[in-house]
């Protein structure tokens, strides 16, 4: 190639690129702060339903991503990819600001979590149109035979933008007291995302249309009806259902599993600091990110469908003795308790005079370094003890564990692993969906499958999950920590099978043809 049209296709990639980066670092802060959203925006009476609760809401924005890709994706292959994904990002930047300035549920009742809900469900349409339109530009202007080297780069977004969310967090944080974050400090990483919005806008403006989309509108090949040309033919059709679950649906549950179920994980089952799991999870994915530009570049030498497979596969085979081996990394049962460490303090809480809560915090340390602290909160009315339907006190139990470094390492490495599956399952799959699909609807058709696969299969996967957990341990499970994993090791068999049958070995010599 070219040093012109290398330093030309560079301007896409990073124009695209930082598009969608700020798109998929909006819609993960939500995820990142669903510890904290839980308590402003539900009741705090049962921070487990308020907490489920916030991840139902986090998941209901994957729902609807598939009407966005349906109704965004139409848009782009009837006037244009640069403008439709120039919508979606206004779109989500506005929802992402107006979520950081919504009252909390004490002040506006039940229409905070109702505002929260439908700003969700505005940035779940926004990032359905957003992603098949960057992924598309890109790969219309790749080289024949690169594609996916020069998508993978789209590839690392979603990764970088969690990233960048969990550094905006953080900085938050060193830089205000505790008191103030969860106070309103909370809000600080949503605005900033207003101006991260507008530099994007100022640099998509200039951005020229796809040369392919182009030159298919100047020959009067582009379709009047995407929508019915994409899913009315029937073998049109079979390609759609056949990246989905031959290949969308397992890569989704594989991608949120080794991001955001892994950091719920961490936080909630395992109880680690959130300041710590933030860190840890930042140095996973800074050393894992360069492996998505490794796959997507090593599909084009021996093709998407033993990279994409194989990682569903690794994915299978090792999540249970991973995330067995997270857990007992910090397992109290197994550590020694220095003698004599455990200290308990007792406050009242009180508003306008009458208690409400009697708080029990007790610390203590390790021989290993570890340091915990337990916070038993019992909940009164005008000073008696308020009891549940079993006649036992209503009592809410949070634990905090601060860990040694060499079981942050540890953990560090563990969810880098996981991260490495995402690359392999993620980096080639915008050039595997590009491929299968016609210039005149590819926008439509590569959306939806991508959209479902991650969106609903994908998106859902914490919420599920997190339910599984929560049954297990009611039931006395002494593994509860490891049921939420059937979910996607169950979903990812599913599309291994499928694509091992049904996807061809290249997987880049389908509707090309056709344009």
């Amino acid at each position: 190639m070219s040093d012109t049209s290398t330093k030309g296709i560079w301007k896409v990639i990073s124009a695209s690129s930082v598009g969608t980066l700020i798109e998929w670092y909006d819609f993960y802060l939500f995820g990142s702060l669903a510890v904290v959203l839980s308590t402003k925006f539900f009741p705090s009476d049962n921070p487990t339903a308020a907490f489920l609760s916030t991840l139902a809401t986090f998941a209901a924005g994957f729902v609807v991503r598939p009407f966005g890709a349906l109704f965004f994706g139409r848009l782009g292959d009837l006037i244009g990819r640069k403008y439709t994904f120039m919508v979606t990002l206004l779109l989500m930047g506005g929802a992402t600001f107006l979520i950081g300035c919504i009252p909390g549920y004490e002040t506006i009742g039940f229409f905070a979590p109702l505002l929260v809900l439908i700003l969700r469900l505005l940035q779940g349409l926004a990032l359905g149109g957003e992603y098949g339109g960057a992924a598309t530009y890109v790969a219309e202007h790749a080289p024949k035979g690169q594609r996916g080297y020069w998508t993978s780069w789209i590839q690392t977004t979603a990764t970088v933008g969690l990233f960048v969310s969990l550094v905006v967090i953080l900085t938050t944080k060193a830089v205000i007291s505790k008191e103030a974050f969860e106070d309103w400090g909370w809000r600080v990483p949503f605005w900033i995302s207003i101006l991260m919005v507008f530099v994007s806008y100022i640099i998509r403006k200039n951005m020229h249309e796809s040369p392919e989309f182009a030159k298919a509108k100047a020959e009067g090949k582009t379709s009047t009806n995407p929508l019915k040309e994409s899913f009315g033919n029937k073998y049109n059709l079979k390609f759609v259902l056949l990246a989905l679950f031959g290949a969308t649906m397992g890569q989704g549950v594989v991608w949120y599993t080794g991001q955001f179920y892994a950091m719920s994980f961490l936080k909630t089952v395992m109880s680690v600091d959130a300041t710590q799991v933030d860190s840890l999870l930042g140095i996973a994915l800074i050393f894992a990110t360069p492996f998505f530009v490794v796959f997507g570049w090593l599909s084009d030498k021996i093709g998407r469908k033993v990279i994409i497979l194989g990682g569903m596969l690794l994915a299978i085979l090792l999540y249970r003795p991973i995330y067995k081996s997270m857990y007992e990394t910090t397992d109290l049962a197994l550590k020694t308790e220095v003698a004599g460490s455990a200290i308990t303090t007792f406050s009242v809480k009180e508003i306008e005079g009458t208690k409400t809560d009697s708080i029990y915090t007790t610390k203590k340390s390790f021989v290993d370094g570890t340091a915990v602290e337990e916070i038993k909160t019992v909940h009164l009315d005008n000073g008696k003890r308020i009891q549940d339907d079993k006649g036992k006190d209503k009592v809410d139990t949070k634990t905090t564990k601060t860990i040694p470094s060499a079981d942050k390492w540890y953990l560090v490495f563990l969810v880098f692993i996981q991260v490495i599956f995402v690359t392999m399952v993620y980096g080639p799959i915008a050039a595997f969906l590009v491929e299968m699909f016609p210039v005149r609807i590819r926008y439509t058709s590569m959306s939806l499958p991508y959209h479902i696969g991650n969106g609903i299969f994908g998106g859902l996967l914490p919420a599920i999950s997190t339910y599984f957990v929560t049954a297990a341990k009611d039931n006395g499970d002494p593994e509860f920590y490891l049921e939420g994993l059937w979910y996607p090791i169950i979903i990812a068999f599913v599309s291994l099978i499928i694509g091992l049958i049904y996807l061809s070995r290249k997987n880049n010599t389908t509707h090309d043809s056709h344009d």
